[in-house]
């Protein structure tokens, strides 16, 4: 039996200390959240479910999930439509779409304080601060990239030949985008709509600038609560938090691994 080579062991070693170091600060929230002390971060030898119910029977936390669900997803419909179809303009401009796809991604690239002051001006002249429509938009802003970043890949490893033979045979170009693009596309559609999901359901700092006491989400309720009380109530949503992207992430790269097999 041979050894493996000492760069491998060391490659090894450091994916594993850098993972740990990424995941280990991410997931102490999960015993946190199942700890008997009612002081956040300070752990007893009791295990509970308490911090649970609170979470469910607050209606603060009730409201401000149902906000988020609200955002979430209508934000996730509009960016994904328009990405998709961003992504597939970009795809028909050669090399300057590939340039203007780069500007596309701004939102990814300006630190989300600036995009927040930003927005919060423009829609205080639209009135839409402190509406459920206002932080739709803020977050199809932001999630647009990610959605044009999944497409075009899926745009990228696409054969021209299925679009021809749709053209040959009579049909328009949005018959030929929703009968035969959008069909070998739909792995890459749906993994973008999971990343604009994602995007959405953690987003803090735009949201913060955009709400009011009646549109609080999740991330933004739970900022507040960090400044006023700090109870492990936080600890089991930010576990619930972490389920649900963990989820919608795993999914993402199923969908992926899928459409490189195919």
């Amino acid at each position: 039996m041979t050894k493996p080579p000492l760069r491998w062991v060391a490659l090894t070693t450091a994916t594993v200390l850098t993972a740990c170091f990424l995941l280990l600060p991410t997931l102490v929230v999960v015993p946190m959240s199942f700890n008997g002390s009612s002081t956040l971060g300070v752990f007893d030898s009791t295990w509970t479910t308490r911090w649970y119910d609170e979470l469910l029977s607050s209606s603060a936390w009730r409201t401000a999930a149902f906000n988020s669900l609200q955002v979430a997803l209508g934000s996730t419909v509009l960016a994904t439509v328009l990405g998709t179809l961003a992504a597939w303009g970009f795809s028909k401009l050669g090399i300057y779409g590939r340039a203007v796809q780069g500007g596309s991604i701004a939102p990814v690239i300006v630190p989300p304080i600036i995009l927040g002051v930003g927005l919060y001006s423009v829609f205080l002249t639209w009135q839409l601060n402190g509406t459920v429509l206002g932080l739709v938009l803020a977050h199809t802003v932001l999630a647009i990239p990610f959605v044009v970043i999944a497409v075009g890949a899926s745009f990228a490893q696409l054969d021209p030949v299925y679009e021809r033979a749709a053209a040959s045979l009579g049909a328009k170009p949005f018959q030929t985008l929703r009968r035969v693009i959008l069909p070998l596309l739909l792995p890459g559609v749906v993994a973008g709509a999971l990343f604009a999901f994602v995007t959405s359901w953690d987003e803090v700092v735009v949201s913060i600038f955009l709400t009011d006491a009646q549109t609080r989400t999740l991330p933004v309720e739970m900022w507040i609560q960090v400044r006023t009380q700090v109870t492990p109530t936080l600890a089991a949503l930010g576990t619930c938090l972490l389920l649900v992207s963990s989820l919608a992430l795993i999914a993402m790269q199923v969908l992926r691994r899928s459409e490189r097999d195919d």
